[in-house]
């Protein structure tokens, strides 16, 4: 296979059991992510998601502890054997508690940490913290207090933070978990636009399916460690029956296109937002 076409994350039965665990967290997982893929993970609780990302970045198995099986290679690097800072140069992470990922107490400085402790040189400083926030639009926050700012803004200064060193891939572990319905499109549209116009392979996990359905190329779900599914959105998303009885929601319009579908309708293209449904449902009424 031409080296352009390998995946830049390749993940291939890979199984992890935490230690003192009585079961596997992950087990036997295949999945391959190639460079311009946006991928959704989606699963109930405790279906191994914030797992699958850990073992992607190399957390897995370098800072947590358990039994380890399988392959992982990020970049076409083996995480077993690559380091995680020379891993964290491929992919970068935006954590699910994003206080805590904060170590600065001012945007400019939060930035700053990551490009110093990279060893980025001096000239290059500055380009790229102000790339970094015209890139998500908070420019204007630049010298302001972290704690003086929303929800919102806090998760654009984490993924500021992580785009400033230039990673191929962008890991993302429920970045809208506590965000108001706005702030999460708005990180969602964030993600689309690095994606589609700065080339930058998304990875998400995340519980909103209305947003998932909308903005990923891909859909992966897991269930009790293992993986059920993972295809194009659509294609996932018309497995409706069998989602729920995991505990993964559909969105509703999903679940009209093909309550529709089952009456003779003739619905080749299911909806996956408001927009669509009402195009739907002019077109059948006409």
């Amino acid at each position: 296979m031409a080296a352009e076409h390998q995946p830049i994350i390749a993940i291939e039965k890979a199984s992890f059991t935490y230690e003192g665990a009585s079961k596997p967290a992950l087990e036997s997982i295949d999945l391959a992510v190639h460079e311009g893929d946006f991928l959704g993970i989606i699963g109930p609780s405790g279906a191994g998601k914030s797992t699958l990302v850990y073992s992607m970045n190399g957390i897995i198995p370098h800072y947590c502890k358990g039994d380890f099986f399988g392959s992982v290679s990020l970049g076409g690097n083996d995480t077993f054997e690559t380091s995680l800072t020379d891993l964290s140069r491929i992919a970068a992470t935006v954590f699910q508690d994003i206080d805590a990922q904060m170590v600065a107490s001012v945007v400019e400085d939060e930035i700053l940490f990551g490009l110093e402790n990279f060893g980025v040189s001096k000239t290059e400083i500055e380009p790229r913290l102000a790339e970094a926030l015209a890139s998500v639009g908070i420019s204007d926050l630049r010298n302001r207090a972290i704690s003086s700012l929303s929800g919102g803004q806090k998760q654009k200064v984490a993924v500021a933070a992580v785009l400033a060193l230039k990673p191929r891939v962008l890991l993302l572990d429920e970045p809208t978990g506590a965000l108001d319905p706005a702030s999460s499109r708005q990180i969602f549209e964030l993600l689309r636009e690095l994606n589609e116009h700065h080339g930058i392979t998304v990875v998400v996990v995340e519980q909103k399916i209305g947003l998932l359905a909308e903005f990923t190329k891909r859909l992966a779900v897991l269930a009790g460690g293992t993986l059920r599914y993972c295809d194009e959105t659509r294609a996932v998303l018309r497995n409706a029956a069998e989602l729920l009885a995991i505990g993964v929601n559909v969105p509703r319009v999903t679940t009209l296109s093909l309550l529709l579908h089952e009456e003779g309708y003739g619905i080749d293209r299911f909806a996956v937002d408001v927009d669509e449904a009402k195009g739907m449902i002019e077109g059948i009424v006409a």
